[in-house]
């Protein structure tokens, strides 16, 4: 299928991409800033300029989508609901939807199949008996919000769109969602049970949220709301109990519901809504979890070592070419932007080689570092990765992949870094530092762009 993606530089939109791509399906990403988007999405796609808050048409609109996923929407857990913050959260996930089916309405072909994402947040605050697609809506914000973006998603399916709006639960995943925020307070002994533990978590794992829309596109029984969550809902006090035992950690730092409010305002209900929700509709369609226990969901988030960005860009040239170039240590220099101040002192081999050392100097938030790193992995024409010997990082593996794809080579950075500190550091760098490497490896992208597709016979010979 021909796919068109919104939100997919988002952690279910990560996850989702390669899946999508493995099964042999095209994706197109349509993003608010390309630049950032091209080192986010894990997979080389076509990635195409989209404001989702204006009517304005698209020139290079895509023909002949096959599939919708629309997954933008903005964080909701990501500031205090203040009038504008909330009017950001709504307009992005019901002005957007409007906005999306409109440019349809103007093309010639529309999509066969149409899957939004949708919230569990739909649902009145309830714990018994469990909540499931025919149960009525609440109010308050979020179920509002909630209603209105299903308002617009089931025009698709006026318009004879199959149509799948996915109401999502309490989404864990690896460096991002409500994981991200509860690791590092429950790594240090400073996790508990929010106000009295007794409200039910309606969790997934992202690789099930995947998964469902995966399987969404590719079996017509799927329409109409879906809750997408595990079918085991745990209370709070015992989600508690399960993470600070992965951990190791003691949690006996509960925050009483009124401290929630004063530090939160209206968006402590996201932390203290109890919704028991049923996913028997999902089930009953077949389909497989992949993580249905919490303990085996949160261990594989738990067991991740720091931080990864993996991401890709295809060039149209022989891989054997473009390995060559990267093959030679002095070619570092031009895919660095000169920010890094980045300047190779010395390399063991003239070409690297398996086992291949290079020195160099950089300067990092202006902090000037020596950096030494190690060839290892080293398969010529197929991949090699550089391993941090001495540096910055506590641990840093970038990968290197290079394979044929549609005539020319996809080149893969998979990179996996964890900061110094422990904790705390984690904490107060990873921000600065993820954002430098975005800078980096956009550079990168452009340099690329300019030597293998631009002008790539002065470049490669």
């Amino acid at each position: 299928m021909k796919i068109l993606v919104t939100g997919a530089t988002g952690l279910v939109g990560r996850n989702l991409l390669p899946l999508l791509k493995d099964n042999g399906h095209e994706v197109i990403a349509l993003t608010r800033n390309t630049d950032t988007a091209g080192v986010r999405l894990p997979i080389a796609c076509q990635i195409v300029h989209w404001d989702p808050t204006t009517h304005t048409p698209l020139p290079d609109f895509p023909e002949n989508i096959n599939a919708v996923i629309h997954l933008c929407g903005e964080g909701i857990a990501d500031g205090r609901w203040t009038r504008k913050r909330k009017q950001a959260i709504y307009d992005s996930r019901v002005l957007s939807t409007r906005n999306l089916l409109n440019l349809f309405r103007k093309s010639k072909f529309l999509p066969k199949v149409w899957i939004s994402a949708s919230a569990i947040g739909y649902y009145k605050n309830s714990s018994h008996p469990a909540l499931d697609e025919t149960s009525p809506p609440g109010n308050g914000f979020l179920a509002n919000v909630c209603k209105d973006w299903e308002t617009e998603t089931f025009k698709a399916d006026a318009l004879g769109i199959r149509t799948v709006a996915l109401r999502l639960g309490i989404i864990l995943g690896p460096d991002g969602g409500i994981t991200a925020k509860m690791l590092p307070p429950f790594r240090m002994g400073l996790g508990g049970p929010l106000g009295k533990g007794d409200s039910w978590m309606s969790w997934i794992h992202v690789r099930d949220v995947a998964g469902l829309i995966l399987t969404a596109l590719e079996n017509s029984s799927y329409r109409g709301p879906i809750n997408a969550v595990s079918p085991h809902p745990v209370k709070n006090s015992k989600f508690t109990r399960i993470l600070a035992g992965i951990l190791k950690r003691s949690a006996f730092f509960s925050i009483p519901t009124f401290v929630l409010k004063v530090i939160f305002g209206e968006m402590s209900q996201l932390l203290l809504l109890s919704q028991n929700v049923s996913a028997q509709k999902s089930i009953d369609l077949g389909y497989k979890f992949v993580y249905p226990k919490l303990k085996t969901a949160l261990k594989v988030i738990c067991d991740q070592a720091g931080h990864k960005l993996v991401t890709e860009q295809w060039v149209p040239q022989p891989v054997d070419k473009v390995f060559e170039f990267f093959s030679d240590p002095k070619n570092l220099e031009i895919l660095t932007p000169g920010f890094l101040h980045f300047k190779i002192i010395k390399a063991s081999h003239h070409k690297a080689q398996e086992g291949t050392i290079v020195d160099y100097r950089l300067k990092l938030q202006s902090i000037p570092l020596r950096w030494q790193s190690q060839i290892t992995g080293w398969v010529p024409d197929k991949r090699f990765s550089d391993l941090q010997t001495r540096g910055l990082f506590t641990f840093w593996h970038h990968m290197h992949e290079f394979y044929e794809s549609k005539g020319g080579t996809v080149i893969r950075d998979n990179v996996t870094y964890k900061l110094p500190g422990w904790v705390p550091g984690d904490i107060l760098a990873h921000a600065y530092i993820k954002k430098d490497l975005e800078k980096i490896f956009i550079f990168r992208r452009q340099q690329i762009e300019k030597l293998f597709i631009q002008d790539p016979k002065s470049n490669l010979g």
